[in-house]
């Protein structure tokens, strides 16, 4: 049987009509989900950025309350900034932000939510599409000491010194983080020490006007080998059950090292009793004598008088072990002898001092070896070591190899593009930052602190 011509021309106008809105559906499918897949992405990127945002800003404050409301807020600006309003005409929402302090962590969790007006697919009904996405920032605690060159070649930039100093402690947390601050020239002084199980650190007494930064007196040598031997110490004298999650030696200098401590008298009255900084001056002139001073421990910038019974012109010869910190234990325990100072690597010293060449050329070497040694045995113990150098004498050949300040302070950092004879890959890795002049100084500090809360997540 035939069916009408009619009704056939109307079942392919229903089928046309039926195939036009599922191809309509489809293209809006198409289309609708391609927006979506952007505001997704969008909202991803500021969600993250959000969360790292306010991890930072929860650095800020003095109580809890004050911290958690300074991490919201810079979640909401870092937000509002990376997802403007009528993003593909969408409309976001940041949800509250968790924040959540949990002894030495704090857990930040960030939301959020876009919605956008559908193209084609409203023909099946749908008026809009959401999208989701969420991000959590975990905070791990940090035990840090930030150590200080005071030497007195930084003199004329004592100000931006101090001014970047503070600046750097105020990007963190003063009640989960604990930080410990210690400043050396000839000898070290720890100024505040890292807290042994309590959390935070008194950054006020650090920081005010008048404050022991603002203390700071810049005089002295170089003795970056006893400013890192006691930075190491403060972090390694916590006990393991109150170590934090992360441990970090902040190292600022000017120059390369020319000082060294230990006990060079064996004397038993008056000064020669104590450990002492020996220092050297750059460059060596001929038939001068270059070592000027033998300090004691607790009276930094003393310079014992040359001629005395405690002098640096009676001195012959250097020990054969750094022995500032332990030379009674070590007598009697040969295992307590980590760091050589009469040495073949890196760097050949002898014990000589007879004479103003080998006095110049062994303190300068030793001094050298025990700042890479003492930041290796750091690394060793899971502590990273970030850098900062400043001014042109580190860029500069000095010393009897003509080395480059610089190089070692890549060294003791570890970094990625330290000299092959020290680069450890299966140590931490720290960073290595230089600053030229006063104003790259703050910049420095601020790329080190953002890099050590970009491993505390």
């Amino acid at each position: 049987m035939r069916i009408p011509h009619k009704r056939q021309s109307g079942q392919v106008l229903i089928m046309v009509a039926l195939s036009a809105v599922v191809l309509i559906a489809a293209a809006g499918l198409a289309i609708d989900s391609a927006l979506g897949y952007f505001v997704k992405a969008k909202l991803n990127a500021a969600v993250d950025s959000a969360s790292l945002a306010a991890a930072r800003g929860v650095t800020t404050g003095s109580t809890e309350d004050e911290q958690r409301a300074s991490a919201r807020q810079s979640a909401k600006e870092f937000f509002d900034i990376n997802y403007p309003d009528n993003f593909l005409l969408s409309t976001p929402v940041l949800n509250p932000v968790s924040v959540v302090f949990d002894k030495g962590t704090v857990t930040i969790d960030v939301s959020a939510t876009a919605s956008l007006p559908v193209s084609l697919m409203g023909i099946l009904g749908f008026k809009t599409l959401n999208v989701a996405a969420s991000a959590q920032t975990i905070r791990k605690d940090l035990d840090m000491v930030l150590v200080m060159d005071t030497s007195a070649s930084l003199s004329s930039n004592a100000a931006a010194v101090r001014a970047a100093g503070k600046s750097f402690l105020n990007k963190f947390n003063s009640t989960v983080d604990r930080v410990g601050l210690l400043h050396f020239a000839s000898e070290a002084q720890i100024d505040v020490p890292i807290k042994q199980s309590d959390r935070g650190f008194d950054r006020t007494s650090m920081i005010k006007k008048d404050g022991l930064i603002d203390q700071f007196a810049f005089i002295g040598g170089t003795n970056s080998a006893e400013g890192m031997f006691q930075a190491r110490k403060q972090l390694k004298d916590i006990s393991l059950t109150n170590r934090s999650s992360l441990r970090v030696i902040v190292f600022f200098s000017d120059g390369s090292p020319a000082a060294f401590s230990s006990y060079f008298f064996p004397a038993t009255s008056g000064n020669c009793q104590k450990a002492g900084g020996l220092a050297t001056l750059e460059p060596l002139v001929s038939g001068q004598e270059q070592l000027y001073g033998l300090y004691a421990r607790g009276t930094p910038g003393t310079l014992m008088q040359p001629g005395s019974s405690c002098s640096a012109n009676s001195l012959t010869a250097l020990p054969d072990w750094y022995n500032a910190n332990n030379v009674a234990a070590q007598a009697n325990d040969t295992t307590l002898r980590e760091f050589p100072i009469v040495t073949s690597t890196p760097r050949v010293v002898t014990s000589s001092l007879v004479g103003n060449s080998n006095r110049w050329i062994n303190v300068h070497r030793a001094s050298r070896n025990l700042a890479e040694a003492v930041a290796a045995k750091a690394r060793q113990e899971g502590i990273y070591v970030f850098t900062l150098g400043m001014g042109a004498s580190l860029t500069k050949p000095e010393g009897p190899d003509s080395e480059l300040g610089e190089d070692l302070l890549r060294c003791m950092a570890n970094t990625v593009d330290a000299p092959i004879r020290c680069r450890k890959p299966a140590e931490p890795v720290g960073l290595y930052c230089y600053a030229a002049t006063d104003s790259d100084l703050s910049p420095c500090f601020t790329r080190l602190a953002s890099a050590i809360l970009r491993i505390s997540k």
